[in-house]
Formats: C-alpha cells, structure tokens, sequence
C-alpha cells in the first residue's frame, strides 16, 4: 500500500514516526521543530491513546523521558531545535553509553541564517562528539524514508539514531508517498542492569562498545541508500551534504551543468567513498548547509589545495546556503545581483501584539525604574525579548533559556541594584527554576518579573507547564509568601502595578512579582473556538 499526501517537512516526519510504529513523543517547543510534535498530538493515534505526545517542560526531561520509554522497548522519538540539544546534551552524551532497547529517534532542527534562533550551530558536531549515527534527508520524502529507515537501523545498533533537518526543510511542502504502516513495539523492559548503571567500570565497557560499533557504522554509510555518486565530468567535483544536494542540483539543472556530485546525507563519513570520489578530481566544492564541518576534516585529511567551499570565501560563511551562492561559485558568469530595493520601502521589525500584557508591563516597569540612575534589566527567550526594541527600549540581556534570572543574581552578588529579571511563565518552568532556588539560598537581592500568560506564546500557543502554579512554585522554592506579589497587567491597573513593582524593587531580598494576562493570540483562538 502507498499513498501520496502534500506535507510540511516537519509533518513528513512525524507521519513517518506514526507509521513505523512510535509510542511516544516527547519535545518542548522550539521554532523549527515544533511542528513534529503538533502534528502527532493532533494524530487519531494520539487522540485514542496509541501515542504519548504531551509537551515537556524542557529539552532534557524530554529527551530522557524519550530513553525511558526505549529502555521499556517502545519507539521513541525526541524533537528539539539545535540550541535545546545543548539543553539535553547531558543524557544525550551518556545515551550514546548506555545504548537503547526500543528504537530512538533524536530529531534536531537547526537554524541557519538564526530566523528565530540566538545562534546558527550545527547538529552534526554533537553527533561526531557522541560518536551517533545521523542522517540528514535532503528532501521531504527523504526525510520519510530517514525515519523509517531510523527506527529499525537504531534498534539493529543499539543505538540512538539522530535526524537533522534545518528551517528550510521543515517548512517547506512537498507530496510524499506513504508506504504501509506498522505497529508498536509490545511492552519489552531491558533487564541488562550492568548497561544502564553508568558506575565506571560498567561505563568504561559500555564506552568499549561504543568503539566497537563504529566500523559498523561507517560500514552501514559506506552502504547507505542516502549516500551516493552521480556521474558527471570535468575536473571539479562536488560534495553535497543533505540539504545542500537540493541547492547545487537546482544550480546544475538550470544551466546543464555535467558535474560530479557525491551526495552525503548519512553519517559517519563513508571514508572509501569520499576517498575514491575525490582521488578523480582536481578541486572538490564542498556544500554543505550549516558549518564547514567536513570542508575542515577534508582539508586534514587530503590537504588544502582541493577543497574550497565555506572556508576559504567560495561560499558564505554564515547564513543559509542558497542556489544563488552555488550560481556564484559553479556558474559565476550567470550571477547576477538582484534589483536593489527601492528606497520607500522600510524595514518592518517585529513587535509585540497589539493588546499584549508584555506592553502594559514594560510601560510600568520603565515608570518603577525611573527612579534608578542604573536601570539593567535581564531579560529572556520568549515574545518578551521584544521588549528591547522601541518604544520600550526596556531590557539589556537575552543569552540562553533561564539566564535572566541567573544573570540577575550575579549582577546583584555584584553589588548592581536594582538587579531585575524578567521571564515568562514556559521559560520559567524550563530553565528559571533552578536560578530562583540559588538566589533564594543565597538570599540575593534579585526582584523576578514572571510575565505569566498562560501559554507558551511564542512558538504559537502550546501548553505552559506550570500554567496556574507558578506562585505555589516560588512558595516551594522558599520565596517569602508576602514577597510573591501578583498583578495584571491592564492599562487600568498601571498605578497599582507601579506601586508594587516599586515596593519589590526596594526589598533587598528575593522578590517575585507574577504577571497575569492570558496572551491576546489564544484568547482570540478561544474566542472564536467557541462561536
């Protein structure tokens, strides 16, 4: 049986999951992945209980929940943008160790050219520092195959198996052809107790094995049906990684170019393969989308004079790899600067939502600060973060999930006062936590704004996790009651919350002032859901 369906690349995906039998999602929202997981919750599989897909509260509970379910011998399958693997990377590292019983698929969505992103790493260093197999599909049905193929190649191995795809991949549309689906894996623990407990002597084995695996693995490269040569001629060869093969196949066909292409989109290298493809060449242009991860490994292997691409200026450093780049470095004579943009059109930042909570909170958080000749807020990743554009002008810092309130207790174990940290309610619960309980033990003089509306607003809506306990939370961590203050943030109510922010911003302990407003988008949704 087949059947054909138009999907998004991050849909493709999780389809592929559903059909090959996964039991169980586990992810935390992150531009662009999350519409892996949104399409499974929204699966009959999901609805009827066949499928756990519920949000987790971040990367790491997420991906170990993922090995938990593996460890029972279920499929898994866990989603994340690049920068929450850094997030999960602590039971990522040590699965590669302890291996896994039902099949594990570790989906990372990177993001080149950083459209929602603070950087633009690539996925492909963690896989060779975990020393994991990877793939990387180079187009939607690709990537359907990837993940069928992944499930059964990570149960053969043992192994957690990682699929990376970027921004491009995964939202982009293309039909795909579905093959029959199977079923679940029956309820099937692991009772090898030495493989799991990582005391060293039975980590050092395990790492042992892991060793052992890898001439199997670059075996299976060698042999992958995602690894292959097309024919050309001339003295210039391409390498083609992933998603990059897409690019430098739409260069070659629009001007009937007949140059050698070795596509590469299953890791680890397939060392005979790249050795006998580029001992025919006289230069090699590596493409590939991300880091000049193997350009770099290529040239320590073969030398510099062969190889150009990312490093050496032939392609550009940062950003997405585009067609146009390809044109420049394979067909210059055909490059061409597009037309210059006229000079009315302007540049339109984002901002936040007319009738966000987040505006009525900055405007009486800039009044409470007015009285500080040192104004410093941190701040976090969230719809928030816009608070730094004008008219609000309102936030100094946005690094990484949870600093704001981390880097605020530095600044006031500094001696900085006032020391203000700002994070929603999702970030809150992912990484904010763990910061609140230093500056409680610590007993720093730290005023935390959560800006609480109910949702995980930024990546569109997805359940919060703490959506309603957020004050019994602080109280647990040790906050004082009467210093876990709660406001809402209406134009109403602005010389109210000036008062209380201003009282908090005095108390030279830990202080947290709670937001509430549902966010204006799911409201709406609400609204007109029940119409």
């Amino acid at each position: 049986m087949s059947k054909r369906e138009l999907l998004l690349g991050a849909e493709v995906i999780a389809q592929a999951a559903i059909d090959e039998g996964l039991s169980g999602v586990y992810a935390y929202p992150g531009t662009p992945s999350t519409e892996i997981t949104e399409y499974i919750q929204q699966s009959e599989e999901a609805r009827s209980g066949i499928i756990r897909a519920a949000w987790s509260v971040n990367e790491k509970t997420a991906y170990e929940s993922a090995l938990g379910m593996s460890y029972a011998g279920k499929r898994s399958m866990v989603c994340m943008k690049h920068v929450g693997l850094n997030v999960a990377a602590d039971a990522f590292m040590n699965s590669a160790i302890t291996g896994i019983k039902g099949g594990m698929v570790v989906v990372v969505a990177d993001d080149p050219s950083m459209h929602s992103s603070q950087n633009e790493q690539d996925t492909r260093y963690y896989s060779r520092f975990a020393q994991l197999p990877l793939l990387e599909p180079s187009n939607q049905q690709e990537a359907y195959d990837c993940v069928r193929y992944a499930f059964p190649f990570s149960e053969k191995m043992g192994l957690p198996v990682m699929l990376r795809i970027t921004t491009r991949l995964s939202h982009s549309r293309s039909t795909i052809i579905r093959r029959k689906p199977g079923l679940p894996n029956p309820l099937l623990p692991d009772n090898d107790r030495s493989k799991w407990i990582l005391l060293p002597a039975n980590a050092r084995r395990q790492y042992q094995h892991l060793l052992d695996l890898q001439p199997a693995l670059t075996e299976a490269s060698e042999k992958s049906p995602y690894n292959k040569v097309q024919e050309g001629e001339g003295e210039l060869g391409i390498i083609a990684f992933g998603l990059a093969y897409n690019y430098v196949m739409e260069v070659i066909t629009r001007f009937k170019l007949q140059l050698p292409v070795l596509k590469l989109s299953h890791y680890p290298l397939p060392e005979q393969m790249v050795r006998t493809f580029t001992s025919q060449y006289k230069r090699i242009l590596v493409a590939e989308e991300g880091y000049p991860i193997y350009e770099e490994l290529f040239k320590g292997f073969f030398g510099n004079s062969i190889f150009s691409g990312r490093l050496d200026g032939t392609l550009p450093r940062t950003g997405e790899l585009t067609p146009d780049a390809l044109i420049k470095a394979l067909h210059p004579s055909a490059a061409q600067a597009g037309p210059p943009v006229p000079s009315l059109v302007a540049a339109r930042p984002p901002e936040l939502c007319q009738g966000c909570g987040h505006r009525d909170l900055y405007d009486a958080l800039n009044e409470a600060m007015d009285a500080y000749t040192s104004r410093h807020v941190f701040a976090d990743i969230g719809c928030y973060t816009l608070g730094a554009l004008p008219p609000y002008n309102a936030i100094n810092t946005c690094v990484d999930m949870g600093a704001s309130v981390t880097m605020a207790k530095g600044a006031a174990d500094a001696g900085l006062q006032p020391a203000v940290a700002v994070i929603g309610d999702s970030t809150f619960t992912h990484s904010g936590m763990t910061g609140l309980l230093d500056a409680v033990n610590d007993q720093s003089a730290v005023t935390i704004i959560i800006s609480d509306n109910f949702t995980t607003a930024m990546t569109g809506g997805q359940d919060s996790g703490a959506t309603g306990r957020i004050a019994a939370i602080c109280a647990g961590l040790g906050v004082e009651h009467h210093h876990i203050r709660t406001l809402v943030p209406l134009r109403k109510n602005h010389d109210t919350n000036v008062t209380v922010l201003k009282e908090e911003l005095e108390y030279k302990g830990v202080s947290v002032i709670i937001a509430c407003r549902e966010c204006v988008q799911t409201a709406r949704r609400k609204k007109q859901q029940s119409l």
